[in-house]
């Protein structure tokens, strides 16, 4: 199940958002979205887990949580249109 995460801090890195959900299970993938042109965050990113029983508590234990000043925005992500 894929997570959207949005309100990141733009100094997050892909490894720094793994390591936020780690706890909550097997992550199969963390990206912070970023511009083409200059590498800057975008300030939201995907983190993909295992299952959706590790995903659902994920985002019961993140979402609203403050993290580098930002209250997160945790919801499973919708499919590109």
């Amino acid at each position: 199940m894929k997570l959207y995460v949005g309100s990141l801090s733009k100094q997050i890195t892909d490894a720094q958002l793994n390591d936020l959900f780690a706890p909550f299970g097997t992550i199969v993938s963390a990206q912070v979205a970023t511009e083409r042109s200059s590498g800057e965050s975008k300030g939201f990113g995907f983190v993909e887990f295992s299952n959706a029983a590790e995903a659902q508590a994920a985002i019961a234990g993140l979402d609203g949580k403050e993290v580098n000043g930002s209250a997160l925005k945790v919801n499973e992500a919708r499919p590109r249109k």
